[in-house]
C-alpha cells in the first residue's frame, strides 16, 4: 500500500475522523456533538507533532509525508468543518457565502505557505519550529467553541453576525504576516482546560437547533408544455 503507516500519523487520522463525524452531526442539527468533535480534533492536532518527533529515525520521505498529511487533514478539520458549522447556524446569503468562501481560501493559503516553509526548514534544521507565521489554523478549534457560548445570552440574529465576523477576522489573521511564539506546555494545558469547560457547558445547557428553511428550487431545464411543441 502507498503511504506510511506508523504511530506518528495516528493522531492526525483520528482528528480527521472526528471532524468528518462532526460534519454528519452538524448536518442533522446536533451542534453540541459537532462542537465536541471540533474540540477533539484540535486536541489531537496539538499533540500530533510532538508524538511524531519522538520517532528519531524518520526518513526524509516520512517527514515530508507527515507535513503534507497534516495540512490536508487540517483543511478539512479547521477549514471546511468550522465553515460548515457556521453555515448551518445561519451564516448564509450573499454576504455569508462570500465570507465562508473567503475563510476557506485563507485556510488553504495559510496551510500551503506552511508546507513550503516547513519543508525548507526541515532540510536545514531538526526539531520543532518555535514560531508560527500567521495565526495557526487550529485556533478555530479554540475560538468557535468559545463563541458558541454566546448563544446563551444574545439573540439568534446577533449570534449569526458574530459568527460571520469570527470567520472574517480569524480567516484574515491566517494570512497576515506576523510571528507568533508557540505556546508553552503550561499555556496549552490552560487552553485545553478553557475549551474543555466551554464544551461541558455546551453539552449540559445548549439547546440550539437548526432552523430549517424550505427552499423550492426550479429545475434548470423545464419541459415545454404540449402547446409549445416537444422539448429537446
Amino acid at each position: 500500500m502507498i503511504g506510511f503507516y506508523d504511530y506518528t500519523v495516528l493522531l492526525t487520522y483520528i482528528s480527521l475522523a472526528c471532524s468528518v463525524f462532526g460534519m454528519t452531526q452538524a448536518i442533522d442539527g446536533r451542534f453540541r456533538t459537532a462542537i465536541v468533535c471540533l474540540a477533539l480534533s484540535g486536541l489531537c492536532d496539538m499533540f500530533d507533532g510532538k508524538i511524531a518527533r519522538t520517532k528519531k529515525n524518520r526518513t526524509k520521505d516520512e517527514k515530508l509525508f507527515g507535513i503534507q498529511i497534516d495540512s490536508l487533514c487540517d483543511v478539512v478539520c479547521f477549514g471546511v468543518f468550522p465553515a460548515m458549522i457556521c453555515y448551518l447556524l445561519g451564516v448564509r446569503g450573499i454576504v455569508g457565502g462570500c465570507v465562508i468562501g473567503y475563510y476557506c481560501i485563507c485556510s488553504v493559503i495559510r496551510l500551503g505557505f506552511f508546507n513550503v516553509l516547513e519543508t525548507n526548514r526541515q532540510q536545514e534544521e531538526e526539531g520543532a519550529n518555535k514560531y508560527y507565521r500567521g495565526l495557526p489554523i487550529t485556533t478555530m478549534a479554540i475560538v468557535l467553541p468559545l463563541v458558541f457560548l454566546l448563544n446563551f445570552c444574545i439573540s439568534e440574529n446577533i449570534f449569526r453576525w458574530i459568527l460571520l465576523a469570527t470567520l472574517l477576522i480569524v480567516g484574515t489573521l491566517f494570512i497576515v504576516n506576523f510571528r507568533l511564539k508557540k505556546p508553552s506546555n503550561r499555556l496549552i494545558a490552560l487552553l485545553v482546560l478553557l475549551v474543555g469547560t466551554a464544551v461541558v457547558v455546551i453539552l449540559l445547557f445548549s439547546r440550539y437547533r437548526i432552523i430549517r428553511i424550505p427552499v423550492i428550487e426550479k429545475p434548470l431545464i423545464e419541459e415545454a408544455s404540449a402547446g409549445n411543441g416537444q422539448a429537446y
